[in-house]
């Protein structure tokens, strides 16, 4: 069986559309900024929650800012 993980397009869509940083993003949606950096360096998994938060702040559905990738 292949194995899959998430990635994230969170630094992606704060720095190059929005042009924020990880604390004014995690101002604007209520998590915190350690959270932001874990989120964007894949060590951390947000909870449905923010996921849905993030991408509605962004306006986008969340499968434009999470998605599953098998990994060879």
């Amino acid at each position: 069986m292949k194995k899959e993980k998430v990635v994230t397009r969170l630094k992606f869509y704060r720095t190059s559309v929005n042009h924020m940083t990880q604390q004014e993003l995690a101002d604007q949606v209520g998590i915190s900024r350690q959270s932001i950096n874990a989120i964007e360096k894949g060590k951390f998994l947000p909870s449905i929650e923010s996921s849905l938060k993030l991408a509605r702040f962004f306006g986008i559905a969340v499968e434009k800012l999470f998605y599953l990738e098998t990994e060879e």
